[in-house]
């Protein structure tokens, strides 16, 4: 019989043994590590359902839906493998994403490893779970910053209980660009941090940065003003060194990523900038609107349009065709997405419904789509809860109001204010980095969610705010480690600044 003094004995030593050889960025990363094999690579598979949208990103890849039963299995199941085209492809690219890369990278791999006929989305899985392992690497790297060995331990656990939970790790089986969206965020927020704490060589990291904002904003068309958020942000980097090739390096980067801002929005491709359109009226003007005819006669609309209100541009059956020369000259050329944030702003009451609207699903990690493969047996858009502990917590806990995310941001900006000043005064701009860095992934945050309900209405908010869940946690895990190491206030930069 094992004494309790004897497995105290053990636990001690098996500590011993984990502060010698494991730091607690190389924990976070085993643990996450272990959640994506147990639920990625082990039957049963957990994945995600298709909405409709996967189409956009794998036609023109090379690669196409070969399951008889494929259109019955939408929403509910997730399925894991796609034919390849073996000639040629007439299927030209919808829409340039970033995330085109990914696929085709995954699908050389698949061919390489002599899967030419069928590909099975894991692989794609492999390729984002090893730069998602890398990702949390360098995201506790940076938070444990100055900690104590044992408080490093905690935040890495903390932070395997955030970011592997399921409702992130699951897009990883899938093609929704979310996936992409979770890993250059967390890298382009663990690089601007590093930064700011001199961790690893500068021109790495600022590289590291530009290269994860590039991917982030040309991933997702809605992500366009994010890119020029994070454009502005990068012109501080210029200043963080007196070295001609450094400025120029760091001039050149933001340059590239505000052009590329701009130019990810003016290539919006016109069907999808349509579908957009239809539904930030359909699903937000009239539904917000105490009186739909009002509403469409502020952007100068018959009257008759108001039969649209709660409709989707893929509604079975239509009042008006949504592809009719009707529906485009009487309705989606009279109003722009500008002229919709006006009548928000002159309509306080329907600007209110939308963003409360916004709010209520800003802090939901999980879709309602089917996580399981239909050979699984389960019944049709069954959800997984293994590994799920953080979503359920954040579900209950977190009040979802507008008033709570205004909250979030005051209390983040005037944590950090005083370091800031401090900073400021002694003229270092790397100790003054880190609230404008917060501030630039609140401030994204909070982009996403106003051109979410502005650009579409309430339509698939879910996934539409993904990007504003992964700051919401981003950022308040970082506050959080920030309180804890005693990181808040003081001044932990004391070589390095702009005087290099």
């Amino acid at each position: 019989m094992i004494k309790p003094q004897d497995m105290k004995h053990a636990f001690v030593r098996a500590y011993v043994v984990l502060e010698k050889y494991i730091s607690p960025a190389a924990l976070a990363a085993i643990g996450i590590a272990f959640i994506l094999l147990i639920e990625l690579f082990v039957p049963p598979y957990i994945g995600m359902a298709d909405n409709g949208d996967f189409y956009r990103i794998l036609y023109s890849n090379g690669l196409y839906f070969d399951l008889p039963d494929y259109d019955s299995q939408r929403l509910g199941y997730f399925v894991r493998t796609y034919g390849i085209f073996q000639y040629y492809n007439e299927n030209n690219a919808m829409l340039w994403s970033s995330q085109t890369v990914f696929v085709r990278l995954s699908l050389w791999i698949s061919q390489v490893l002599g899967y030419n006929e069928r590909f099975d989305i894991r692989i794609q899985a492999s390729l984002y779970s090893l730069l998602y392992i890398g990702a949390v690497y360098l995201l506790v790297k940076a938070a444990t910053w100055r900690a104590s060995r044992r408080m490093g331990y905690g935040i890495a656990a903390a932070a395997v209980f955030v970011f592997g939970d399921i409702a992130y790790v699951m897009y990883f089986n899938s093609f929704y660009s979310e996936s992409i969206m979770l890993i250059t965020l967390m890298y382009l927020f663990s690089a601007a941090m590093l930064l700011y704490q001199r961790q690893y060589n500068d021109y790495v990291l600022l590289f590291l940065f530009g290269a994860s904002a590039l991917i982030l904003t040309t991933c997702k068309q809605q992500n366009a003003p994010i890119g020029l958020i994070i454009g502005l942000v990068a012109i501080l980097f210029v200043f963080l060194r007196r070295e001609r090739i450094f400025r120029l390096f760091a001039s050149l980067q933001a340059v590239i990523l505000i052009l590329t801002a701009i130019g990810t929005y003016v290539l919006i491709p016109e069907e999808f900038v349509n579908i957009n359109k239809y539904h930030a009226m359909t699903r937000g003007v009239l539904m917000t609107a105490d009186n739909s005819e009002e509403a469409l006669a502020f952007f100068g609309i018959d009257e008759q349009f108001s039969v649209l209100r709660g409709a989707t541009y893929y509604d079975f059956l239509s009042p008006i065709p949504v592809d009719s020369e009707e529906m485009e000259k009487q309705f989606l050329d009279k109003y722009d997405f500008v002229s919709i944030a006006r009548y928000y702003l002159s309509h306080p009451d329907s600007a209110g419904k939308i963003f409360e609207t916004a709010a209520r699903n800003a802090f939901y990690n999980r879709t309602k789509l089917g996580n399981y493969e239909k050979s699984a047996g389960k019944p049709f858009g069954t959800l997984t809860h293994a590994f799920a502990g953080y979503s359920y917590l954040k579900e209950k806990l977190v009040p979802k109001t507008s008033g709570f995310v205004v909250i979030w941001m005051v209390t983040i900006a005037g944590l950090y204010s005083p370091s800031f000043y401090r900073a400021v005064k002694a003229r270092s701009l790397r100790r003054a980095l880190r609230l404008p860095v917060i501030l630039m992934m609140a401030a994204s945050g909070l982009c996403a969610m106003a051109v979410a309900v502005i650009g579409a209405g309430d339509a698939d908010l879910s996934k539409h705010e993904f990007l504003f869940v992964v700051v919401f946690d981003l950022v308040t895990f970082w506050v959080i480690a920030d309180c804890l190491c005693r990181r808040l206030w003081g001044a932990n930069v004391e070589q390095g600044d702009s005087h290099e």
